[in-house]
């Protein structure tokens, strides 16, 4: 008989690490699992400067948050640590967050952050810790196959969800993963806090990039790498020079207002040219999108990706956390990964994560999914 993880021993011969970020969701986790009887162990990360954001409401593994991961784990009896991973966040995703946007990119950090941090380097240490689990708090299904192999699915909370930040996971890293929280609502995860008598039942959760903790992305970016940003050109798609920009950080694509230019018609940024220093802007119907490529593919398919031929697989893909996936048809060519969309979308932007999931169902299983490398407005020719 299996445990509620999936695996064929008892609890109490089952040794879970917890990641602990100080927060309602991961301490809930924790909670249970040490209900359950489980060997359980807390592991709070410090990721960055933790004098940065101790007052700053909806931050996450900094200051108040190890202090309030650490009175958890005391409430619940359960040992905890903290480990000072402040270099490698550093390396593996502040600085590539700050590249990112000087290449003209909208880059999405906590999507490195899962893949290089949190499932790689804290997976390492849980098992250095004898760990047979991997426990987080993240809203997303892991579900086991007949053949023992794990899959990804959305969360039973369609408004919690976060599989499109964790697309990245390998099935490797699934096999030794585990998400209570994938099948509950987040009232549900709530109500447990109180129930428990967690001091974190009503704290904020957080929000938007942790190491921002004040200002905008732009004044980050402009800390970090001094002199790199510089002026350009603003231009519209038919060549015509509107203006000039302080720095190609402060534009994204889709971005309407505070462009500082006029041409009698509204106007959005479709593309940014980093090489350049250019902003392109143009009409709305521009910023239409129904061809991707991507770049960095993780693929956690039955099928090998190289058996998804010209002809196409039918999917839904989503191009943005806050959009729901659309059906499309994924491609494999002698360039790589192509997906063409049913219908097109706007703003699609290079650095963004394209998602892809076996249909639009809520309930759907992750595929896998990349970083948009390009987005073109064409269709795809069809299949000779």
């Amino acid at each position: 008989m299996l445990n509620s993880l999936g695996l064929p021993r008892a609890p109490a011969d089952t040794r879970v690490v917890v990641a602990m970020s100080g927060g309602v969701d991961s301490s809930v986790v924790a909670a249970l699992l040490k209900r359950e009887g489980y060997d359980v162990l807390g592991i709070t990360l410090q990721l960055y400067d933790h004098g940065a954001a101790v007052h700053r409401k909806g931050a996450c593994c900094a200051g108040q948050d190890i202090h309030d991961a650490r009175r958890v784990a005391e409430a619940i009896g359960i040992p905890h640590y903290v480990l000072d991973y402040e270099a490698r966040f550093r390396a593996e995703v502040i600085d590539r967050f700050t590249q990112s946007y000087l290449d003209g990119e909208t880059p999405i950090p906590c999507v490195e952050c899962n893949r290089s941090i949190k499932f790689r380097d804290l997976l390492d240490t849980a098992r250095d810790l004898g760990a047979d689990i991997l426990a987080t708090g993240h809203y997303v299904a892991s579900r086991g196959l007949p053949d023992g192999r794990r899959a990804l699915h959305r969360a039973a909370d369609p408004d919690r969800d976060q599989s499109y930040f964790l697309y990245a996971t390998t099935p490797e890293q699934l096999n030794l993963l585990r998400f209570p929280l994938g099948e509950l609502p987040k009232d549900d995860t709530r109500a447990l806090a109180r129930e428990f008598g967690l001091t974190v039942a009503e704290k904020a959760d957080s929000q938007d990039i942790c190491f921002v903790t004040q200002g905008r992305y732009s004044d980050v970016i402009e800390r970090l790498k001094p002199g790199a940003v510089h002026g350009g050109e603003i231009v519209h798609l038919d060549g015509r020079v509107l203006g000039r920009h302080t720095g190609i950080i402060h534009y994204t694509i889709g971005q309407r207002k505070g462009l500082g230019v006029s041409a009698g018609e509204p106007l959005y940024v479709i593309r940014l040219d980093a090489k350049a220093a250019r902003v392109v802007v143009g009409p709305r119907e521009a910023l239409a999108t129904r061809l991707i490529r991507m770049t960095d593919v993780n693929w956690l398919g039955d099928i090998p990706l190289e058996a998804v031929s010209e002809t196409g697989m039918e999917v839904a893909v989503r191009v943005r956390s806050t959009r729901e996936p659309r059906p499309a048809t994924l491609r494999q060519d002698a360039t790589g990964l192509l997906v063409e969309l049913a219908l097109s979308e706007d703003g699609v932007s290079p650095g963004q994560a394209c998602v892809i999931y076996e249909s639009d169902d809520p309930r759907a299983r992750v595929l896998g999914g990349g970083t948009i490398a390009r987005a073109m407005a064409e269709a795809a020719p069809a299949a000779a």
